[in-house]
Order: structure tokens, then C-alpha cells, then sequence
């Protein structure tokens, strides 16, 4: 439901013609509608535009503005592990089935992307991950990491590895400790840690890698923000470079659309799922959870 006198709001009305012209849903800006808005605000300033209204007309007559709005509808909310409970059983159940399965056809790697990796966090969670609590157990299969993401500023970042502590709050003092350099009011991510990681610019609508993958995290982008019809041809793009047995992310609060073919349960209370045909069973002793504390 829309926050009272939203409605009435021309920046509100502005969005609601917009935003289904580029692709995307109402619904999922609701929230945020604040901080897209000042960022147009910005934009008619210098434009020397009156309003929302003049913005309309000024889209009309300039196709290329349209990218333009698009950059302006990109909200990235990224931390070190966030979603706990996902990367925990990421450590408990899926990596080391993920693991499994890559010995089991006698690959020595587990692949997996970021889609929408934002500064790094994710992708860089997932190999902090796979050091503390997989890798000891799989010594002869390492992680491989894509990391993706459309804005060329958060890229920069994410190369850059430097975080502030609130950016950390989710992290094991101890991981912490060994996997970052302090330095100031920040925290740097050791090299060793990065090698894993693999950044490149791309768009999610129209571009996805050449290779295929074991896991691929698309978390709070393609479920939140896309319509349903964008969200569909997405999905499907995305889900051709899955391997079977594959795991496939989204956020704990998204859904997928319904009736998505090619995907099985894994844990979808969390927004886990995985492509058929069924999993390879894990001989082994399960992994114990990670030590967060």
C-alpha cells in the first residue's frame, strides 16, 4: 500500500508513468521513491526544468534522456554477509553439496556469480566464506567468483576493497581480523582474499557471461525492481548459464514469478533454489556451521 498522500504526489505520479517505460515496477520503488527523486531533482536543476511534468515532455523529445532516469533508479544496499541466516546455510549446506558435486564430475573449481555485486560485498562474503569454513574440508577444489554489476562507481569500489566498519558488522571479529588491514576509519581487504573475485561491467537486461555456473546470487535487483515481463526474460537469461544441480539466490524477501520454469525448492524460505535435475547427495560428514561469534 502507498505511504498516505503519495498518490497525490506529482513525483509520485511522475514515477508511476516511468518507471513501467523502463522496465520496472512501482511496487519495488515505493520505498526508495525518495532518494530517486532527488536524484531527478538534481537533474531538472540543471536541466532548468520547472517539475515533473517538464521532465515528461523534456523525455518525450529526448530518447536519450531515458538512460539517464535509468541510472537514476539504482539502489544499491549492500553489507558484508547480509542476510545472515542465506550465507549460513550457504556454509552448512549448499557450498559444500556445490563442492560435492564439482569433485563428483571431477571439476577442481566451484563457479559462481554475483549478479549485481553493487562495491563487492557479496562476492567477496562468498570467498571469506569459502576460506573459514569450506575450504579445509574441499582442499583440492577451489571458489571462482564473477562479480557483475552496471554502475561503473561501485565497481571502482568494489576493486578498491576498502569498507567502513558498519559495512563489517555482520563479520566474525576473527575473519575480520585476518582478512582485513586497518587503515584509518577503514578496513581493506587483504589481497589474497580478492584473487578469488573477478569484476565486469555489465547489465543485467542485456548482457550475462559466455560460461556457465554452479551458484549465482541475483539478490534484491531482478525480483525487487524489474516488471514482471522484464523479470521473466531476465530469469530466463540467467537461468540458461546455471548448471543442472545448481544453486540460484534471490533475496530472502523476493519471490520469484510464478510458474518459473527449471527450478526446484532448495530453501526458498530463504530465496534458495536449485536447477533440476536433482542434487548429487553428499557422502561426507556434514560441514558445521560456520563459527560466526
Amino acid at each position: 500500500m502507498d505511504p498516505p498522500g503519495a498518490q497525490a504526489s506529482p513525483s509520485v505520479g511522475f514515477l508511476r508513468w516511468a518507471l513501467p517505460r523502463l522496465g520496472l515496477t512501482w511496487s519495488g520503488f515505493r520505498r526508495v521513491r525518495r532518494q530517486v527523486w532527488r536524484r531527478i531533482g538534481r537533474r531538472l536543476a540543471e536541466l532548468h526544468l520547472g517539475g515533473p511534468d517538464a521532465y515528461r515532455v523534456y523525455l518525450l523529445s529526448h530518447p536519450e534522456e531515458w538512460a539517464v532516469l535509468d541510472s537514476f533508479c539504482r539502489i544499491p544496499i549492500s553489507r558484508f554477509l547480509r542476510d545472515r541466516a542465506v550465507f549460513d546455510r550457504l556454509g552448512e549446506d549448499i557450498l559444500p553439496v556445490l563442492a560435492e558435486q564439482a569433485s563428483h564430475h571431477g571439476a577442481d573449481r566451484v563457479r559462481a556469480w554475483s549478479a549485481g555485486c553493487a562495491s563487492g560485498e557479496e562476492p567477496y562474503s562468498l570467498v571469506l566464506l569459502w576460506r573459514f569454513v569450506i575450504a579445509a574440508r574441499f582442499p583440492n577444489i577451489a571458489l571462482e567468483v564473477l562479480a557483475t554489476d552496471i554502475d561503473d562507481a561501485l565497481l571502482s569500489r568494489a576493486h578498491a576493497a576498502r569498507y567502513r566498519r558498519s559495512s563489517l558488522r555482520e563479520v566474525p571479529a576473527a575473519w575480520r581480523d585476518a582478512a582485513f588491514i586497518r587503515q584509518a576509519d577503514s578496513f581493506v581487504l587483504r589481497e589474497e582474499f580478492r584473487s578469488a573475485v573477478e569484476f565486469r561491467r555489465a547489465d543485467l537486461r542485456v548482457e550475462r557471461p559466455d560460461s556457465t555456473f554452479d551458484l549465482i546470487l541475483c539478490r534484491n535487483v531482478v525480483c525487487t525492481y524489474f516488471d514482471e515481463p522484464l523479470q521473466r526474460r531476465t530469469l530466463g537469461a540467467l537461468l540458461a548459464l546455471l548448471r543442472p544441480g545448481g544453486a540460484f539466490v534471490i533475496g530472502r524477501n523476493e519471490h520469484l514469478p510464478p510458474g518459473l520454469p527449471g527450478l526446484a525448492d532448495w530453501l526458498p524460505e530463504l530465496g534458495v533454489f536449485r536447477r533440476a535435475p536433482a542434487l548429487v547427495p553428499c557422502s561426507s560428514t556434514p560441514v558445521e556451521a560456520p563459527a560466526w561469534t
